[in-house]
């Protein structure tokens, strides 16, 4: 049994330092009913339930049967990187970064083995990884920093879109151009593989749901409305999906907000780091995602400042860099070693570089 635990813990390194940080943080104050006002549980509710509905909508193929739709009428290779880098970069906003990435980088290494191009796979996963984090940012569900910092920060919508509209255009004009000067304009013949039977009849049901999740971050239904209508109608028609949904990203959340809350009651410490943050929140935002990604990041700078909008642009930014800025690139990175072991250290190089690229054109705006 430890060593079942042991190895579950070693999968995930994000979620077993989270643990031992709030382990550790209970010496400062020890577990009481305190622990409860700690934990944002609007987050938590919005991120199980668009878990839900996301993974619904991916197990009846919903998003590769939309993508096998737009790609059939793709004739160049230009043309099948554009839309494999765009299929990420606009579901990303929707669906997160990392289901984009789980659902589209083997989907997208399919087609570039059928099509010949396995010389163009470092790039093309790259700048697939890159339009998914990037993509993300735009909209306060494509990511759980931006959900968590959003609830936070006690915004609109309009403010949210506004205030991350220019470096979304600034990044989809940078894919644009990479994608334009990095792939010839050769015809290409795709022979693409049907996904399946498709149960349109139950695709309505986790549209609705995610409609209703809209809502509730729009402020517009409690979330306890949308965990109880959420719950129901999961549980009547696919309840196995409650089994399928990531409860290490939920476990992580929680032992960040035990850590965090239990830090502010150091008072040096608490005003140390709001003398050091001060006016730097976005270059601390983006440094500590370097090393401990983006969302530990916004979750443990968010105690800090209340200058939340500079650690949403600072932790969405921040998502470039290093492999671990942003932990969904690690998804693109698994594929490349699974299916492409010797271009493994081609793929990190290829990373690096266009990752370093956007990170300084982004840091311009």
């Amino acid at each position: 049994m430890i060593q079942k635990i042991t190895n579950f813990l070693k999968k995930d390194i994000v979620l077993s330092i989270s643990m031992c940080l709030a382990i550790f943080s209970c010496f400062v104050s020890p577990p009481g009913p305190d622990y409860l006002k700690y934990i944002d549980f609007h987050t938590l509710i919005l991120l199980f339930c668009l878990m839900l509905v996301i993974e619904g909508l991916n197990e009846e193929s919903f998003f590769q049967y939309t993508g096998n739709r737009i790609l059939s009428v793709v004739s160049t290779t230009k043309g099948l990187v554009f839309s494999l880098v765009f299929f990420c970069f606009i579901s990303s906003m929707i669906i997160t970064n990392d289901v984009a990435l789980i659902t589209f980088v083997p989907f997208g290494l399919m087609l570039l083995g059928a099509s010949g191009m396995q010389a163009s796979v470092c790039l093309t996963v790259t700048l697939m990884t890159v339009a998914a984090n990037l993509g993300s940012m735009f909209t306060p569900i494509g990511n759980p920093q931006n959900l968590y910092l959003f609830s936070l920060s006690g915004m609109d919508l309009k403010s949210f879109f506004s205030l991350m509209l220019p470096y979304t255009l600034a990044a989809a004009g940078l894919l644009i151009l990479f994608v334009f000067l990095g792939f010839r304009q050769t015809k290409t013949k795709l022979k693409l593989k049907t996904t399946g039977t498709i149960d349109f009849h139950k695709i309505p049901l986790y549209l609705f749901l995610f409609a209703l999740c809209i809502l509730t971050v729009a402020k517009l239904m409690p979330h306890i409305i949308l965990l109880a209508v959420t719950c129901c109608c999961i549980f009547y028609k696919k309840r196995n999906l409650f089994r399928r949904i990531d409860y290490t990203l939920l476990l992580t959340f929680i032992f960040f907000f035990i850590f965090v809350g239990n830090l502010k009651h150091l008072e040096w410490l608490h005003q140390a780091l709001l003398n050091i943050l001060a006016g730097h929140e976005r270059m601390f935002s983006i440094a500590a995602s370097q090393v401990i990604s983006n969302v530990p990041a916004a979750m443990l700078l968010s105690g800090y400042t209340d200058q939340i909008q500079e650690l949403i642009i600072g932790t969405n930014i921040g998502g470039l860099g290093t492999l671990i800025a942003s932990m969904a690139s690690l998804i693109s990175y698994r594929q490349i070693a699974a299916r492409y072991p010797k271009q493994k250290k081609q793929y990190l190089l290829t990373f690096t570089i266009v990752n370093v690229i956007f990170l300084g054109v982004l840091l311009l705006i």
